[in-house]
C-alpha cells in the first residue's frame, strides 16, 4: 500500500468514525447500530461491550455534546481491515467537563461501505508536571 492509498483510507475511515461520534451527538441510535458490526465488541474504562450495549446508550438520547478527534493514525491490516487510532477530546451531554480519551478502532471492509468490529477507548491520565 502506497502512503497515498494510506492517506486516503485514513480519510475514509475517518469519516466512518465521525458519523459514530455523530450518533452519539444526535442521539441516533439507528446510525449508531449501522455502523457497528453485529459482533461489534468494545473495551471500555467501565468494561467490556456488545453492539447492543453502544447503541443502548443511545436509548435516553445524545450522550456526547461536542467531540473533536486529533492526532489520528491509521494501520492498514490487510486489504479489508485497518486499525484506528486518535485522541479524542470531548464533552458529554450531561457535564461541563471536558474527558480525553485514546481510541483505537478496528474496521472491516463490507462491500463498498466499512463497519466497525472492535474498539477501545484508553482515558488519558493526567501526569504531574516536572
Amino acid at each position: 500500500m502506497t502512503d497515498q492509498d494510506i492517506t486516503q483510507l485514513q480519510q475514509i475511515i475517518t469519516s466512518y468514525e465521525r458519523k459514530v461520534w455523530d450518533a452519539l451527538v444526535a442521539g441516533d441510535k439507528a446510525a449508531d447500530a449501522a455502523l457497528l458490526s453485529a459482533q461489534f465488541f468494545g473495551v471500555y474504562p467501565d468494561g467490556f461491550a456488545g453492539k447492543q450495549d453502544h447503541c443502548g446508550q443511545l436509548d435516553h438520547g445524545p450522550t456526547v455534546h461536542s467531540y473533536h478527534i486529533q492526532d489520528a493514525r491509521l494501520l492498514p491490516l490487510g486489504p479489508d481491515h485497518a486499525l484506528f487510532s486518535y485522541r479524542a477530546s470531548f464533552r458529554r451531554s450531561a457535564t461541563a467537563n471536558q474527558d480525553v480519551m485514546y481510541v483505537s478502532s478496528v474496521w472491516q471492509r463490507d462491500g463498498q461501505e466499512w463497519i466497525n468490529i472492535f474498539s477501545q477507548d484508553t482515558p488519558q491520565i493526567e501526569r504531574p508536571a516536572g
